[in-house]
């Protein structure tokens, strides 16, 4: 199966966009799964329901925030802009953080679920003999929790591979820049005579997305055996 330069150019595209987008979530994700496991404060039911909004908000509507929030002249990106030339708008950017925000729901709670599993009795006996907080994380926490960790990278990985509502709304669709598979696909399905290509890259995104589940589910398993489970 030979692919042309407009579909290896989205497929690459495709991959750098969730790289990134996982990459530059990961920290935030683990820090949001820790303090919705191990700290109680008011309004933690509301943070909670933030985090998990893009699961059901139509894609459409997060673009559309992200452009008000983030674009060239909003509340953020406008501030970006001018002070340092920087912005997310009508670029591979702003594509990754519309992937990162629409994925992340998934990353928290996989996480989360990790955290949820170790026992807290091994964290507070580490505070006993001594340990500082940040070591007790790094040495216990996140190693126990470590499968949990990668079963969200991979889900939030596969979730950014299918990104198009938020992407096409924030960034438009700009061949070599913003254009993804998910929007590579739409414009060749409006282009006559483009059928072929656009099953091709079909394919190309199901064998993606299986591989990425079927390694997520393998990763849950090892981390149940792992656990004791």
């Amino acid at each position: 199966m030979m692919l042309s330069e407009y579909e290896w150019q989205a497929i690459e595209l495709s991959l750098k966009v969730a790289s990134l987008a996982v990459i530059g979530s990961l920290p935030l994700g683990i820090l949001i799964a820790w303090i919705l496991v191990r700290c109680d404060f008011p309004g933690k039911s509301l943070l909670d329901s933030i985090i998990h909004l893009p699961l059901v908000l139509p894609p459409v509507v997060v673009g559309y925030l992200l452009l008000i929030v983030m674009g060239r002249r909003g509340a953020i990106g406008e501030w970006l802009y001018d002070w340092f030339g920087f912005s997310f708008s009508f670029s591979w950017r702003g594509a990754a953080l519309a992937s990162a925000v629409v994925a992340f729901p998934l990353m928290v709670r996989a996480i989360r679920l990790a955290l949820e599993a170790v026992d807290s009795r091994l964290e507070q006996a580490a505070h006993t003999l001594g340990a500082s907080p940040w070591r007790v994380f790094f040495t216990i926490t996140l190693p126990l929790s470590l499968p949990g960790v990668i079963v969200g990278v991979v889900l939030a990985f596969a979730r950014s591979l299918g990104e198009f509502g938020a992407t096409i709304t924030f960034v438009s669709n700009i061949p070599g820049e913003t254009r993804t598979i998910p929007l590579a696909m739409y414009t060749l399905i409006e282009t006559p005579g483009a059928e072929t290509a656009a099953a091709r890259l079909c394919a190309i995104a199901i064998v993606l997305s299986l591989i990425a589940l079927m390694a997520s589910e393998w990763l849950a398993r090892w981390g149940r055996k792992r656990m004791g489970g």
